[in-house]
């Protein structure tokens, strides 16, 4: 008697290569996934290359964005300005905890208050040039856009300005600096 076999070898042949292995991902990358890629690029690029990405490149780099009169109302945060800023906070008696920043880089001051209350205000003011005025909207401190104060000689007063009726503490609290005042 004869009999006859018959194998399959379709069961123990490779897999074509076109197709993912099982349970598995291809290796090759999509054309969205090309196109995704371009995008997020694309989008990183265009933020750094923009305005925004200018202020945080120059940042980053401690850099101002805006010295001298260019910096004339503007907040010193978004301009780099604090960065390399002094402080004169009077340690005795400064009941509302008012300071003075000064940018050499700048050319600017601001003045900020620490222990106030809604409604107070707080105000920098150079001789011969602008006044800055800034309220407390909530919370206990604030701080004003800057002044320009130049290269040269300066006076500047701030003061912390209780609202009336208000919850503060004090009474109207000012404090005088000028280029030769000891900033730490």
């Amino acid at each position: 008697m004869t009999t006859s076999s018959t194998s399959d070898n379709s069961a123990t042949s490779p897999e074509p290569e076109s197709q993912p292995p099982a349970g598995g991902r291809s290796r090759r990358i999509s054309s969205t996934t090309l196109a995704c890629a371009a995008a997020i690029v694309g989008a990183v690029a265009a933020a750094v290359l923009t305005p925004l990405g200018e202020h945080v490149i120059k940042a980053f780099l401690d850099e101002p964005t805006c010295p001298g009169e260019a910096c004339e109302g503007k907040n010193p945060q978004n301009q780099g300005c604090n960065e390399d800023a002094r402080t004169f906070k009077p340690a005795i008696g400064n009941p509302a905890l008012l300071q003075l920043r000064y940018s050499e880089n700048c050319q600017a001051v601001w003045a900020r208050i620490e222990r106030g209350s809604p409604g107070d205000l707080v105000t920098a003011e150079v001789t011969g040039g602008a006044k800055r005025t800034a309220e407390i909207e909530y919370g206990d401190d604030k701080f004003t856009s800057m002044v320009r104060v130049g290269n040269d000689e300066f006076q500047v007063t701030a003061c912390a300005v209780p609202r009336a009726g208000g919850e503060s503490t004090y009474q109207r609290y000012c404090i005088h600096a000028t280029e030769a005042t000891a900033w730490r």
